[in-house]
């Protein structure tokens, strides 16, 4: 089944829907691991979250755009925050402790991850854009019928980098979410080159600029063609917002901050 035949289905069980349990502090994997996996995720979890409360309470972070936030806010109809996936380390911490509902693959690595999040105050969706995806946006769309807010890594969970993908149009056509793009630079980061994303980890005492854009809405009977547009205007948002973030760098290194 197709993201358009969960949706439809939805909406014809929408009582049904209402029955289920939300991901909010959803844990469970489909998936089985190893005594040895599980011990790594273990350690990965603990580190991970000492390294994510380390950098996030000594860096110096500023925020452009809050008026945007607000104004998303005030439609009353929920957030879908959407962004770059090489971002995950700041954009958790920024946001920490929203109870945002986030998409999680049920890989190894987004098990690493997933565990992180749940642990700063967000829910799970599990699955993918190659594994689930549909399902995971139909956990979304309950979610924010519950009053739940949602992130996308807009690229995610392959790429390619920074090209946006669907989701997030999709889901706001399904709700009347509105669509808040924003972009997380960082003055100095551990960048992992040889990841398909340049993955980035933010160092302790850097400073970092948060940019966050008007909200973009999708009418909840648009077109093919609208919602290819919505698509377009919000990878032209994000592409925008990361100019901002390279030129915010730019001025800091030439201040010697």
């Amino acid at each position: 089944m197709n993201a358009k035949d969960d949706f439809a289905e939805l909406e014809r069980d929408d009582q049904s829907a209402a029955t289920r349990p939300s991901p909010r502090n959803s844990t469970g994997n489909p998936r089985r691991f190893t005594l040895w996996q599980r011990f790594q995720l273990f350690i990965a979890n603990w580190a991970g979250f000492f390294v994510l409360q380390l950098v996030g309470r000594t860096a110096r972070w500023e925020v452009h755009g809050w008026e945007n936030w607000e104004a998303a806010r005030k439609t009353g109809k929920g957030l879908i925050y959407t962004f770059w996936h090489r971002e995950i380390s700041a954009a958790t911490w920024f946001w920490r402790k929203r109870g945002i509902v986030v998409m999680s693959s049920t890989n190894f690595d987004g098990e690493i991850t997933a565990r992180i999040v749940l642990r700063s105050g967000y829910g799970l969706a599990r699955g993918s854009s190659s594994h689930g995806a549909s399902r995971a946006l139909v956990e979304m769309v309950r979610c924010h019928r519950r009053g739940l807010d949602t992130a996308f890594t807009i690229d995610g969970p392959r790429g390619p980098r920074y090209v946006a993908k669907a989701g997030s149009v999709m889901l706001a056509k399904a709700t009347g979410a509105a669509i808040l793009c924003f972009h997380i630079a960082v003055r100095r980061a551990y960048v992992f080159k040889r990841s398909w994303d340049f993955f980035e980890i933010p160092l302790p005492f850097t400073r970092a600029a948060v940019f966050i854009a008007p909200p973009i809405t999708v009418a909840r009977h648009a077109t093919a063609d609208e919602q290819e547009a919505a698509l377009q205007r919000v990878q032209a948002t994000l592409d925008d917002l990361s100019r901002k973030g390279d030129a915010w760098r730019t001025r800091c290194r030439q201040a010697g901050q």
